[in-house]
């Protein structure tokens, strides 16, 4: 089993409903907080179940979900297909869309199932996809000094505001005997230094790599925005930070 295989069947790896719902909606607003304009397209690799995409795509001209297991694609589309500004592709389907055609690419809480390799042609086809002065947000980035419990303890602390302690409790008891907990102990998760990523990411040709407040209810990992560069005539300039 690969970690595609992982996402693309059933797993317990949101400890409930409630859980997976409240997930996915801190994320969507943390998505929409970070949309430049009204009319910006906008790539969200990796996304999931997107539970709440509708948040983003009303504050974004377009909205393309990126989603490499098939039958959440088909969740996805049977979720949002009435949504006209919104459209569900597969990894392979980011290729073909038009060079210096997006203003934001978001790829939250993906890097860690990505080796460095797979990591460094997703940066320079998001790079080549990207408008100049469009963004790249990486975020959910775990540093290799992350302690399991620290993720445990933020998962907890989540679930006390969230209403769903029980549930998280019995979840990270599961997780514990869990596919996830096995895939991960063979493939292990990649995990970055701030030092680390920005070099990875400058290197692809990225400028401005900045850290920023993490999506999502861990502030214990990290993100970051990098852009690609401006390439008007007698500019040498990159978008604001």
């Amino acid at each position: 089993m690969s970690w595609r295989d992982f996402w693309n069947g059933e797993h317990a790896i949101y400890v409930s409903d409630r859980h997976k719902a409240l997930h996915y909606r801190r994320i969507a607003q943390d998505i929409a907080a970070a949309v430049p304009s009204k009319d910006a397209v906008v790539l969200d690799v990796g996304c999931g179940e997107a539970l709440s995409a509708d948040l983003v795509a009303a504050a974004s001209g377009r909205l393309i979900l990126c989603e490499a297991a098939p039958t959440v694609r088909d969740k996805l589309k049977a979720r949002f297909g009435a949504l006209a500004n919104l459209s569900v592709v597969s990894p392979e389907e980011v290729e073909a869309l038009p060079d210096d055609s997006l203003d934001l690419v978001v790829a939250n809480s993906l890097i860690q199932y990505l080796s460095e390799d797979e990591l460094k042609r997703a940066l320079a086809t998001w790079l080549a996809k990207l408008k100049p002065g469009g963004e790249l947000i990486l975020a959910d980035v775990i540093p290799p000094d992350l302690s399991p419990l620290t993720d445990a303890t933020e998962l907890l602390g989540f679930a006390w505001r969230g209403g769903f302690l029980v549930a998280a409790l019995g979840g990270l008891v599961r997780t514990a005997f869990s596919d996830y907990r096995k895939l991960r102990a063979q493939y292990g998760l990649s995990t970055y230094s701030a030092v680390g990523i920005t070099a990875l990411v400058e290197a692809a040709g990225f400028k401005g790599v900045t850290r920023r407040q993490n999506f999502g209810h861990n502030p214990h990992r990290m993100a970051f925005s990098a852009r690609k560069q401006l390439t008007r005539a007698g500019s040498d300039q990159v978008g604001p930070t």
